[in-house]
């Protein structure tokens, strides 16, 4: 059976995983700057070893209040994209996961609001449910929620 690596994360007390192979880098950070006029999931820009690194708040792409920048360091889990790395601002870093590919069932019919285009799958873990994250999709500030 084939198998994949998630790298685990929360939002809301929520888990969610993201392909490893998408994955570059996570890191807390705390200074961020914010950027006029942007969309509102666009939650700043930081600068990350000289690249001007865009965070997307994960909190605002679900719906749910903004996440608070200046109270403590931010986790902030750098995906690789065509574009260069683009930053998830997320709750809490989970671990790795290895799963295996026969596991994955396709996100619910009756799953609504923004979680149904933000959610390509699940997996059952022990004792949870992982969210497969669609990377595109949650890194798309310029969709409705």
């Amino acid at each position: 059976m084939a198998s994949c690596q998630y790298a685990t994360f929360e939002v809301d007390d929520r888990l969610f995983g993201v392909e490893v192979t998408k994955v570059q880098e996570v890191i807390s950070f705390h200074e961020y700057t914010s950027v006029p006029l942007a969309p509102a999931a666009v939650g700043g820009l930081f600068n990350l070893r000289g690249q001007v690194i865009a965070a997307v708040d994960m909190r605002v792409q679900l719906g749910l209040s903004r996440q608070s920048l200046t109270e403590g360091a931010v986790m902030n889990l750098i995906l690789r994209t065509e574009d260069g790395p683009v930053s998830l601002l997320v709750d809490r870093i989970g671990g790795v996961v290895d799963l295996d590919d026969a596991d994955f069932e396709p996100a619910p019919d009756n799953l609504t609001g923004p979680a149904r285009r933000l959610v390509g799958g699940a997996f059952k873990l022990d004792e949870r449910l992982m969210l497969a994250l669609n990377v595109d999709e949650a890194l798309s500030t310029t969709t409705g929620n």
